[in-house]
């Protein structure tokens, strides 16, 4: 080994010794020997590396880890939809409700302690109507017996949102995940008020509280398509759809009324009614036709018809095959990549209702 002279130790002692910053250590590569600069281009690209507290989701992330990870949850998903298809509707608006406040870090998940009183779970967009959370115990169960402390409940929530389209919607919405989600630590019941629109909203609100999490207007009509599925409480539409002047079709305002009582409201006299009476299981296009029928419940679903762009879109999606499952495919794994956490930051939870405490 050549020994280092004494200008390469001028240049290596605020690296090894005063951990220079790297605005620093650049400076000092321009006055470097040639041979110095290559093996410090080197250590400043590993030092770059190791810093970085996170790094891209990834497809196949538990392929070497836990090689049957995706398996596991897609065997529970399967047995638990054949037995209520409700389930997998409430793991698709599990994943949203999770990404879109905080990010895709399981925070929805946490439970109430004398340290965090009300986490997102407690909030109004959540309480009552958000469910799945034992199905997600379940699924976190099985993993905790396969792979010990490997995968986080962020990915558990994607993963269970991914099966649950490609399930109802008998393999049309066919699509990977990729994984590598940490968990957070943080949960609170103010959050989901900022981000999660609520059903009332009108196109410019629900644009808005799309475009501040990174998506676009597309996004936003290509996913309100998840709304074929599944049930929602008389509360969310009531109020502005049945007890006021609305564009609703009639026939479905008087069988709505013979459904709801006009006080609804949420915890007190609140039934339940399918969201689409035509395919209520089935997780297809039909969603769109009953928007330009005017049989859809909520009034942001009927706002997709307030501008000619979004209305354009809803055109295509009820009048061409295919075209809305593939764009759906791409707008979940957009959605499940918001904001995450990665690399070192947050935890992989033990229980997915409660943080670790080492």
């Amino acid at each position: 080994h050549r020994s280092i002279d004494h200008f390469s130790l001028l240049f290596l002692y605020p690296i090894l010794v005063k951990q220079a910053s790297f605005e620093e250590i650049e400076m000092a590569v321009v006055a470097a020997k040639p041979h110095i600069l290559v093996a410090c281009a080197l250590l400043l690209l590993t030092v770059r590396c190791q810093a970085s507290p996170f790094w891209p989701l990834e497809i196949g992330y538990y392929h070497d880890k836990c090689p049957q990870a995706e398996a596991v949850v897609k065997g529970v998903m399967e047995k638990a939809i054949s037995q209520n298809p409700g389930n997998g509707a409430a793991m698709i608006r599990m994943l949203f409700h999770d990404c879109f406040v905080e990010v895709c870090d399981a925070s929805v998940l946490l439970d109430p302690t004398p340290f965090s009183p009300t986490p997102e779970k407690l909030s109004p967009p959540n309480d009552p109507t958000l469910r799945g959370f034992e199905l997600i115990d379940a699924i976190k169960d099985a993993l905790e017996v396969a792979c010990p402390g490997v995968v986080s409940c962020a990915d558990i929530v994607a993963f269970a949102a991914r099966d649950a389209s490609c399930i109802l919607s008998r393999g049309k919405v066919d699509f990977q995940m990729p994984s590598g989600r940490r968990d957070g630590t943080f949960s609170n019941a103010s959050e989901p008020l900022k981000f999660l629109a609520p059903p009332t909203s009108n196109l410019s609100d629900l644009v808005a509280s799309f475009v501040i999490k990174g998506l676009n207007t597309e996004d936003l009509v290509v996913l309100s398509g998840a709304h074929t599925i599944g049930r929602s409480h008389c509360s969310s539409f009531v109020s502005d759809r049945l007890n006021t002047p609305s564009d609703i079709n009639g026939g479905l305002a008087a069988f709505l009324r013979g459904q709801c009582p006009a006080d609804a409201t949420p915890g007190g006299n609140d039934p339940t009614v399918m969201q689409d009476v035509v395919t209520p299981n089935k997780l297809d296009r039909q969603y769109y036709k009953n928007v330009l029928s005017h049989t859809v419940l909520f009034t942001s679903d009927a706002a997709l018809m307030t501008s000619a762009e979004t209305a354009r879109m809803v055109v295509e999606n009820a009048k061409m095959p295919g075209w809305w499952e593939g764009r759906f495919e791409k707008a979940m794994v957009k959605m499940a990549g918001i904001e995450v956490k990665t690399g070192y930051q947050g935890q992989i939870r033990k229980n997915c209702r409660a943080i670790n405490h080492y």
